[in-house]
């Protein structure tokens, strides 16, 4: 057979054929020798096997026994017959009750096969039981007669007779044992000269096989060097194009961290420009620099999460997420979009969908937005759907479905093979119309399959698109509240805590004061982590609520220094973590700095006096000292206000504070709403995402702690998407926080939370 190579055609030997035969020859009887070696190991162990099963060895054992003890008691009872010796009754029965019990023995089946084997007979058994019989009359353990030297004598002659057939028992039982230990000596030695004779010619098969293989091994060493050269030059061609890839990425992933710091201050400064008096010639250039930006940023902003995906450096961040609030949003962002082309906007979400779950919800929307947004995209007449299902996985775990449905061109069979591929668009003609740098698509589909799910789709030309998400659904359901006891009637006074609050928001501070008091404990207020350590270096506290974020210094830094201080009773001091973020790595980093417990905003009655029992036991104040704070529920109030303010959070809190020391805080924080609102404009016009996150999350808090839902969830979306949303997106979340402190106003007032509105002078 000729094989050809770079060097031309080659025809292989008919020796290395006939080697090849001889190899394959020596191997079958190599394996053949080996079976049979292992046939005669499997015979020499099933006859150990059987020796040792057998147990016909002790019960030769027993037969010299039951002599021997014969022997014994035959002597005794002769002695007990003579009259020169006096009468021992009691060890002739010792000696008589030993040889019964080693006659018992006998009557087992393996003793009574060897004796019908050796005798053929069981006459002396029976011999030996009549006379056990007659004695038991005399010895036993309940005598039909008594024991005397004439009853004795009696039994002499039937004791003397059992003497011989004893002997010749024995004497069988050790000649046939001996005879049977002979057979398989025997045996043994044949299949050992059986065996050494296959492990000689097995020897002389191995030299030979290793003599064809090593010739054999000779040739591969020579095409293993040629392989291992090339394997080398393919593994520095591999490594180098690994280092370029990881250079182009950290190149990509630095690039657009640095253009999208100042595209954000860009972008912030069109949006406040949008708000100044413009003529309409002016107002179209402005929209046409704002769509423009848009597109660069949202193209940025894809290179880097490739990047991220690609370096392994992105992690989901799961948190409790309000799923249909979490809809509105993505309604709300993109409904725009949908009228600029008018376009109708459904999202429906079925009854069966739970209504919080964990997830992260940021990435949860970044692929709802793309999703819609390619929908919008690519539709120009009709409707785009999002339809929330919750079903059941192949296995039976509950899982969400998300599925955007356009009425739009559609896509045939070879355009959804390369739909989810990098920089592969759908519809090369529409996707140069419409711009777009083909990683959305892919980036979704591995952020849902970091999420543990997977986006699919169905498609034909001209009857639109439907993808669809799924992923794992963990359902939350809200904690029960802790009750909080009364001290009863003979127990001990309840213990009243000296208590150090760091928080930085004058609301907040309010509130937690509040709070302690009609918990009736004492409070000293702080304002950031710097001055939380010097009160805790200069007097002793019972324990620390402990915000998270603060200026100057952090909850976390703050903790570390108290535990860093010298006095060990100002370092132990129990530390109650206090935040808006319920994210399980924020506990573990608040656990991490050496925090006691660890509380998520809004923090209620409940959630305080649990926290202080696990810290002091059931000995603290639990129930609310203020006769005002038992406040009745607030009357249910209008539709438009409960996306406003949260009922549940608002009547907990008057369990806690009279309705007009709540209705102060509410309207202490909307009058500084204007202020919130400058800072946060001032940060995206700066392009600083961490000042506007640091903000929104102060802002969130209290807002939470209040029960302005509403405010809270913007103000969580402001959070959110500080880092990665564009900055005209950011402007109008902050807009619509400026346009709802009013409508939040109103929310409270009808509540009768606060007066009503004072007519302008």
């Amino acid at each position: 057979m000729a094989i050809a190579n770079d060097r031309g055609p080659v025809t292989r030997a008919p020796g290395k054929a006939t080697r090849l035969s001889w190899l394959g020859l020596v191997g079958v009887g190599l394996m053949l020798v080996l079976l049979a070696a292992a046939l005669v190991q499997a015979r020499q162990f099933s006859l150990l096997r059987e020796a040792l099963k057998s147990g016909e060895e002790y019960s030769v054992l027993n037969i010299y026994r039951v002599e021997t003890e014969y022997l014994q008691l035959r002597e005794q009872w002769h002695r007990a017959t003579d009259e020169r010796v006096p009468l021992d009754l009691p060890a002739l029965r010792l000696r008589y009750e030993i040889w019964v019990s080693r006659v018992d023995t006998l009557h087992a089946a393996r003793p009574q096969k060897l004796i019908r084997d050796i005798v053929g007979h069981g006459g002396t058994q029976e011999q030996v039981d009549a006379f056990v019989a007659a004695a038991d009359r005399v010895l036993g353990t309940q005598p039909a007669q008594p024991a005397t030297r004439s009853s004795l004598q009696a039994l002499v002659p039937a004791l003397d007779d059992l003497s011989r057939p004893l002997h010749e028992m024995s004497l069988a039982a050790a000649h046939h044992v001996a005879d049977q230990m002979a057979r398989r000596a025997q045996t043994v030695r044949t299949q050992n000269l059986l065996g050494l004779g296959l492990t000689v010619f097995l020897s002389v098969l191995t030299l030979a096989f290793a003599a064809i293989s090593l010739r054999q091994v000779r040739q591969l060493r020579e095409r293993r060097l040629v392989l291992e050269d090339l394997a080398t030059r393919l593994r520095e061609a591999r490594h180098e194009a690994e280092a370029a890839s990881q250079a182009k990425s950290a190149f990509l992933a630095n690039m657009s961290h640095e253009i999208r710091t100042p595209f954000h201050g860009l972008m912030g400064m069109l949006s406040l420009l949008r708000e100044t008096g413009l003529a309409p010639r002016q107002i179209d250039y402005l929209r046409t620099a704002t769509e423009s930006a848009d597109h660069l940023l949202a193209i940025l902003n894809d290179i880097l999460d490739m990047s991220q995906l690609e370096s392994g450096r992105m992690t989901l961040a799961p948190a409790p997420v309000e799923l249909r609030g979490l809809l509105r949003d993505v309604e709300a962002l993109m409904r725009p979009q949908a009228n600029a082309k008018s376009l109708a906007l459904h999202i429906d979400a079925d009854p069966a969908v739970p209504e919080r779950v964990l997830a992260d919800a940021t990435r949860l929307k970044q692929i709802l937005f793309n999703l819609l947004s390619n929908a919008i995209k690519f539709s120009d007449h009709g409707a785009v759907v999002l339809d929330v299902r919750s079903q059941a996985d192949a296995n039976g775990h509950p899982e969400l479905e998300f599925t955007v449905s356009d009425t739009g061109v559609g896509m045939d069979e070879a355009t959804q093979a390369r739909l989810f591929n990098r920089f592969m668009q759908g519809d090369s003609s529409r996707s140069r119309r419409h711009g777009g740098t083909g990683l959305g698509l892919e980036i979704s589909r591995n952020l849902a399959r970091l999420m543990g799910g997977d986006i699919t789709v169905r498609s034909k030309p001209g009857e639109g698109s439907r993808f669809t998400l799924r992923m794992p659904a963990h359902p939350l359901n809200d904690a029960a509240a802790v009750p909080t006891g009364d001290v009863g009637a003979g127990t001990a006074p309840a213990q009243m805590l000296s208590v150090l609050v760091a928080e930085d928001h004058p609301v907040n501070r309010q509130y937690l004061a509040a709070l302690l008091e009609s918990l009736g404990h004492q409070a000293h207020f702080t304002a950031n982590g710097a001055e939380a350590v010097q009160a805790a270096r200069q007097r002793r506290f019972d324990v620390v609520l402990m915000d998270l974020h603060m200026p100057v210094l952090d909850g976390v830094a703050a903790t570390r220094a108290i535990r860093a201080l010298p006095d060990p009773a100002l370092s132990t001091v129990p530390i109650v973590a206090l935040t808006a973020d319920a994210f399980e790595e924020t506990r573990e980093r608040c656990m991490l700095a050496g925090m006691n417990d660890f509380l998520t905003k809004p923090v209620s009655p409940d959630k305080l006096s649990a926290s202080l029992r696990r810290l002091f036991g059931a000995g603290v104040n639990a129930a609310p000292a203020n006769p005002e704070a038992a406040t009745p529920p607030v009357a249910p109030v209008r539709t438009d206000a409960q996306a406003l303010l949260d009922e549940a959070a608002i009547g907990v809190s008057l369990q806690a504070m009279s309705r007009h020391r709540l209705g102060g805080m509410i309207a202490s924080f909307l009058d500084q709403a204007p202020q919130t609102v400058q800072r946060l404009r001032a940060a995206v016009r700066d392009a600083q995402p961490l000042e506007l996150r640091i903000n929104a999350h102060a802002a969130r808090g209290a807002a939470l702690n209040l029960g302005l839902t509403g405010l809270a969830a913007t103000a969580q979306a402001l959070q959110e998407g500080a880092a990665h949303l564009p900055a005209h997106e950011i402007a109008r979340l902050v807009q619509r926080y400026e346009e709802q402190v009013p409508r939040t106003r109103e929310a409270a007032r009808a509540l009768g939370l606060l007066g009503p509105a004072t007519a302008a002078p």
